[in-house]
């Protein structure tokens, strides 16, 4: 008899999300025949009703995505040291009791993303942009920046707010204002952490001989910065390799096995998004 276990991902807006792709993609591949893996759309005034709703007897975990990273941590019984340290949590486990743990595979799963290019360590780095996934970009360059880091945001507001992750989070961070962004690409690593369009302006001003570019976006894509940066023949990392790797991590976790598909995984994403 096959056993049923449920994950899914959580928030709102969620119709666009890959993730039930790739997560599908992966038990596909590795032949869990009873796991299912769907998207509900949930806000963070729906998210306890929802949470205290499941059977954690059926239930292996849950992948959240905005507005919910942060609203969910004073839901859960644990909480790692990785999500604790940005207050984001994208990834829960449950027990056989019953119990929540949440973690943080963005930050892991950047770095997976930036190896699989053969990037381990930069002198110095830039950040465009700020918010959740920018404190998530900082954690991340902790541990392989030996240097400074600029961000480049809007206001002084904003610059506060990332001088203050970068206290929090171990990597010396300094803030430039946005109208000056074109000086960010002359850096060794460039993490582009903005909407859709907000860079679009700033691809005619890549230099002849570019460092690397992480774009966390991925539709549609190429954004024409990273067009223009492979253009030059330099490394970029797209958001869909992050979405990947993060993935991977999750199911891993959801499920407790190791040798999750990551070509499968990509290959699904790749098609999805080509469909569109």
């Amino acid at each position: 008899m096959t056993v049923v276990r449920r994950a899914a991902v959580l928030g709102s807006p969620i119709a666009h999300s890959l993730s039930p792709v790739l997560h599908r993609a992966a038990y596909a591949a590795m032949g869990l025949d009873g796991w299912h893996y769907d998207r509900f759309e949930v806000d963070e005034a729906a998210l306890p009703g929802f949470l205290a709703g499941l059977d954690p007897a059926g239930w292996a975990g849950l992948s959240l995505t905005m507005p919910l990273k942060r609203a969910v941590i004073p839901l859960l019984d644990t909480v790692s040291d990785t999500a604790a340290a940005v207050e984001a949590v994208n990834t829960v486990v449950f027990a056989a009791d019953g119990r929540r743990a949440g973690d943080n595979t963005d930050i892991p799963g950047m770095l997976a993303a930036l190896r699989e290019r053969g990037i381990t360590t930069v002198p110095s780095a830039a950040v465009l942009g700020a918010g959740a996934t920018a404190s998530s970009a900082l954690a991340a360059l902790a541990r392989i920046c030996t240097g400074e880091v600029t961000a480049y945001v809007r206001g002084p507001a904003r610059a506060a707010e990332m001088r203050q992750w970068g206290t929090r989070l171990g990597v010396t961070v300094r803030a430039a204002d946005w109208a000056d962004a074109a000086k960010a690409l002359a850096e060794p690593l460039v993490v582009a952490t903005t909407p859709a369009g907000a860079t679009d302006h700033l691809a005619a001003a890549v230099p002849d001989h570019p460092g690397a570019l992480f774009d966390v976006l991925y539709h549609p894509w190429p954004t024409p910065l990273a067009a223009a940066w492979s253009g030059r023949g330099a490394p970029v990392v797209s958001g869909l390799d992050l979405l990947v790797h993060q993935a991977v991590l999750q199911v891993e976790q959801h499920t407790g096995r190791d040798g999750v598909p990551l070509a499968a995984m990509r290959s699904a994403g790749e098609a999805a998004l080509g469909a569109h």
